[in-house]
């Protein structure tokens, strides 16, 4: 798998497996990239989180594009020293980016999140681990008032209703077995 673009682009990223572990394709980043920069999404200076992390090639790219700080939480302890390998393996200032091994929910369920511009979240299939997560996220105030939330689940997975009422869809598309939302947060719900 390869960065895309920005001052990482065309760097090879390792991989783990696992259950549930299935990396992004270079296609489905791609257009998540597309989509979020026809949002108007200024990476310089744009902090990031990656929820449900793997190998981290969603922040990778983020932070190769420009984020100023990515945060990566991962459960799987092959997973993150796979990912901490890729951001030191790239050169990343170690200022620029922070791996949390941890359940997703239980991390998100912590009282001190930081609120981030863009949070990406790509919960294992077949878990039902979206909505908890998101309600987690906002509710806790991880996602700034102007911030987007990406996500990446199951094409049968319908989100016609977003997963929490502060949220307004901007985008909806299908690749395949993947569905990729993304929402804006509706400040005044």
């Amino acid at each position: 798998m390869r960065v895309i673009a920005g001052q990482y682009g065309g760097r090879v990223l390792r991989t783990s497996s696992g259950p549930g572990y299935r990396p992004a394709t270079g296609k489905v980043r791609e257009s998540v990239f597309s989509m979020l920069e026809s949002l108007g999404v200024v990476w310089d200076g744009l902090c990031v989180a990656d929820i449900f992390a793997g190998s981290g090639s969603l922040g990778i790219e983020a932070l190769s594009r420009g984020a100023s700080h990515a945060v990566f939480v991962e459960k799987s302890a092959q997973a993150a020293a796979v990912l901490r390998g890729n951001l030191e393996m790239l050169g990343a200032q170690r200022s620029c980016w922070t791996v949390v091994r941890d359940d997703a929910l239980r991390w998100l369920g912590k009282d001190q999140l930081a609120p981030q511009g863009l949070v990406f979240i790509d919960p294992p299939y077949g878990q039902e681990l979206l909505a908890p997560a998101v309600r987690l996220l906002l509710d806790k105030g991880g996602l700034k008032a102007n911030g987007l939330l990406c996500v990446e689940v199951e094409a049968q997975i319908a989100l016609d209703t977003p997963p929490h009422p502060s949220l307004v869809m901007l985008r909806n598309k299908l690749y395949g077995q993947t569905r990729i939302c993304i929402w804006g947060r509706n400040v005044s719900a």
